[in-house]
């Protein structure tokens, strides 16, 4: 896979973007530091790293959430991950011609998700919904200054709309919707949350009420959420939300796996020293992604981590020898097979458990030809690589491609070490 760097993984160089931006340079303190209790200064900052890194500019009023850039592309990055890892083509990277609709639930005055989200993914469209009309007009004009109006529609929406309004869209389908929702429950809450970081709230602009509190909180939110997408289901490939309380991870896994979502993701955003989030995706498809997309958060327990996608067995023989084992093994069975010799790596689909002692016995080793990948419950893709530093042996890493079944993926998993520790 090939993975998206985020440039903000070192901390910014406020002296360099000073040098770079005349308006940033007019901000900034003698002494080289920001003061990150300004608003006017946190704004500025914002400005100043959308016009350097992403060509865009935009326009924010004083009252309203100001969005820092570093945090919104991490959430950014993975959903563009998430989709990647999980396309039709099976192939886990990024692919230019695939054009992608997604939906920025609460867009905010800034608008930053469909504006980040435009400016690196020329087929990558957006709608965007706030039920703020004042933040409605600031993100009209940040999507007209930088030239997307034919690739962003906005909608005013009311607190009691659906927050997945797609019929009210005329969408039939879409890729994913992204949401950073109001962490707080309470407005006392929120203070509390502010007095014990020992700085001003909201240290990086101030933000309005209804960005900030909502009954129940991010949970509650978030909550409401899964409820429209168990009715929505397959109509948006992947469900996501941006987290602001690590307690807040496991609830929702919780309330997920409660009602029989068993495809999720889960991963943690880390920004220089201070600033932690987390995020959650859930879909109803059988696509899987790749497990450091879906495994990102360390410090979850791991009964609520999604279950593992990936599967390695070690050998002692060369990468060659190995993976003519792979195929020779494989080409025996009653399952879609082909195998790339020249990258060591090959994609098969079953129908079920052809390997099991049952299935043998009752089944004739045909190839079902009738059925095409979408129908498949399992779908699977193996590469064998030498181990690195001229040292012997291989490895045999079995990725977790298409699927609802995670026991029927362990068993495949297990036949193959089987298979292969026979033939050493």
């Amino acid at each position: 896979m090939t993975q998206i760097k985020n440039i903000y993984e070192d901390e910014i160089d406020f002296a360099t973007l000073a040098l770079q931006d005349a308006e940033f340079a007019k901000i900034l303190k003698s002494n080289g530091q920001l003061d990150f209790s300004n608003p006017e200064s946190i704004q500025q900052l914002t400005k100043s790293l959308l016009k350097r890194d992403f060509k865009l500019k935009i326009s924010l009023p004083p009252d309203r959430l100001c969005p820092p850039v570093p945090n919104r592309l991490n959430y950014v990055l993975w959903t563009q991950r998430l989709l990647d890892t999980t396309s039709d083509s099976y192939n886990d990277v990024f692919d230019p011609e695939r054009e992608v609709l997604g939906l920025d639930i609460g867009t905010g005055a800034s608008c930053i998700y469909p504006l980040l989200g435009c400016s690196q993914r020329l087929q990558w469209r957006f709608a965007g919904t706030d039920i703020d009309e004042k933040s409605l007009q600031f993100a009209r004009q940040n999507v007209q200054d930088n030239g997307l109006q034919n690739r962003i529609k906005l909608l005013k929406t009311l607190s009691t709309d659906s927050l997945l309004p797609l019929d009210k869209m005329g969408f039939e389908n879409i890729d994913f919707s992204m949401c950073n929702p109001p962490f707080y429950e309470s407005k006392a809450e929120m203070l509390t949350s502010a007095a014990s970081k020992q700085r001003p709230p909201f240290t990086a602009c101030t933000g309005s009420e209804n960005e900030m509190v909502t009954t129940g909180g991010e949970i509650a939110f978030v909550s409401r959420m899964i409820g429209e997408s168990l009715v929505l289901k397959n109509r948006v490939q992947w469900y996501t939300s941006m987290l602001g309380k690590f307690s807040s991870v496991g609830v929702i896994v919780q309330k997920l796996r409660e009602n029989g979502v068993d495809n999720y993701a889960v991963t943690e955003f880390v920004q220089g020293s201070k600033t932690r989030r987390w995020a959650v995706g859930w879909s109803f498809d059988d696509l899987r992604p790749a497990m450091s997309v879906a495994r990102g958060v360390s410090s979850l327990q791991k009964s609520s981590m999604p279950f593992p996608s990936e599967y390695i067995i070690p050998s002692n023989n060369d990468a060659s020898t190995v993976g003519q084992q792979v195929s020779e093994t494989l080409s025996q069975l009653p399952l879609k097979w082909q195998w790339r010799e020249p990258i060591s790596t090959g994609i098969g689909f079953s129908s079920k458990a052809v390997w099991s002692r049952a299935a043998r016995r009752h089944m004739a080793k045909v190839k079902d030809e009738s059925m095409g990948e979408e129908d498949m419950a399992l779908g699977f893709k193996i590469h064998v690589e030498q181990v690195p530093g001229g040292q012997p042996g291989s490895k045999i890493i079995i990725r977790w491609l298409k699927g609802h079944d995670s026991v029927l993926f362990e068993s495949f998993c297990g036949m193959m070490k089987r298979k292969l520790e026979e033939k050493r």
